[in-house]
């Protein structure tokens, strides 16, 4: 028993020895306690003034470039979540492309439908005066001929040895559009044998509502589109306006003659009309492309002013269109370059590839927030503390240092109780 008495008294004193430079210790690094680092401390506290000291230095050299910055955020508080950022491969593949805002003159159109048709006094027909057959037929559909060429022979009816013969040649010059014959055919003198039309020049008739035909006049600029050639515009002046209303569709006709050196134009082809009624001057105007949007809420695209590749969604207020531009009423300054082709892909892009904290990091060369506002100097004090560790993590690797203590000094207490008890049974039945 003394034995055991010494045991515990020892063990007692080992533990009180080691926990009070523990609890010491502890209550130095306990959570909301000031410690004492001496030097540390004082370093510490310089620390957030030479930040922001550094911070103040970097503002005013960039101040001026930054001034249009801030000046954005103010006029547009949402521009930080309207900003869509790409990197090169995304504005690649998005295929992006831009035009600048304008002012100038802008023109009031009038949309009609239409379609190609032949010049007046622009067709012939070739025919024979007398009964036959087709001797030989040298015309061919879609043929170029000169007027008077060649174009096939008529074998008259009347006896002989050979029977005589007659020369069919083309009346005007022009393209062969048909050909209603073939050799050895019997031919009358009613008969419609080769049609020849010549298309340098076509006429190109719109069907105007009639309710629109009092801002007509003659030599009135259209703009003319055919379907099978939707990049290509032909310009034309209003040669005449129809002499009577169509009653059914009620509409009149304003007929274009349009010059088609390349033969493009066919008779028969449909056509979208922009006929120029009168113009503006000093109009604020963007390609029609841009806008987006619906009818609730209509919206662009501008290219940023200092971020690469960054595109900034942007609601405005517009008046009339035409065919290719649009009035801007408000929301836009002359200048500014908004998305043409790839405005509708950029709705659905997201936040892009790019942050927009990366992306105003990068240009300014200070640190944003998420949002895109600039980090204030405390922000910035914070956000170095928070990165470096601080205090914090100090106290809580004291008090852990302490609870390892006392989980190792149970266990050890625990153990000497278990060789304690053993080395008791054999004095007890001794």
């Amino acid at each position: 028993m003394k034995l055991e008495k010494k045991i515990f008294a020892s063990l007692l004193a080992l533990l009180c020895l080691l926990a009070v430079p523990c609890t010491l210790s502890a209550r130095e690094g306990a959570p909301g306690k000031a410690h004492s680092h001496g030097d540390k401390k004082t370093s510490k506290e310089e620390a957030p003034a030479k930040d922001k000291e550094e911070g103040e230095h970097k503002r005013a050299e960039g101040e001026e470039h930054d001034h249009d910055h801030e000046e954005a955020e103010k006029a547009d508080p949402n521009r930080a979540t309207n900003t869509v950022v790409l990197d090169e491969q995304g504005v690649k593949n998005l295929n992006i492309e831009t035009a600048e805002t304008e002012e100038g003159d802008f023109e009031e159109t009038i949309f009609a439908l239409g379609r190609i048709e032949i010049l007046p006094g622009k067709k012939a027909i070739v025919s024979s005066r007398i009964p036959g057959r087709a001797f030989s037929v040298l015309a061919l559909p879609d043929q170029e001929v000169d007027q008077d060429e060649e174009l096939m022979w008529v074998e008259s009816r009347q006896p002989g040895d050979p029977p005589p013969t007659v020369m069919l040649g083309a009346p005007i010059a022009g393209t062969i559009a048909k050909v209603n014959i073939a050799q050895g055919q019997p031919i009358e003198p009613n008969d419609s044998l080769i049609e020849i039309v010549n298309l340098e020049t076509v006429e190109a008739a719109a069907y105007v509502p009639e309710h629109l035909a009092g801002k007509l006049k003659k030599g009135q600029k259209a703009r003319i589109k055919i379907a099978g050639y939707p990049d290509k515009v032909f310009e034309a002046e209003l040669a005449h306006i129809g002499a009577y209303a169509d009653e059914e569709s009620a509409t009149i006709e304003a007929a274009f003659h349009v010059a088609n050196p390349d033969k493009v134009l066919r008779p028969g082809m449909r056509a979208e009309f922009a006929i120029v009624v009168s113009a503006r001057e000093n109009v604020l105007s963007i390609p029609k492309e841009a806008v987006q949007g619906d009818a609730t809420g209509r919206f662009v695209f501008i290219k940023d002013y200092d971020l690469k590749n960054a595109f900034v969604k942007t609601p405005v207020d517009f008046g009339v269109s035409n065919d290719q531009s649009i009035e801007v009423i408000s929301g836009l300054f002359a200048g500014d370059e908004v998305v043409t082709k790839g405005a509708y892909t950029l709705t659905y892009a997201g936040k892009g590839s790019v942050s927009l904290k990366e992306a105003l990091d990068a240009a300014h060369g200070h640190p944003h927030n998420e949002d895109g506002t600039e980090m204030t100097a405390a922000q910035i004090a914070a956000a170095k503390k928070g990165a470096g560790g601080g205090d914090h993590d100090h106290d809580h690797s004291q008090w852990t240092m302490v609870a390892i203590f006392f989980a190792a000094t149970t266990g050890l207490l625990l153990a000497l109780l278990v060789v304690s008890m053993f080395l008791k049974r054999p004095s007890a039945s001794a």
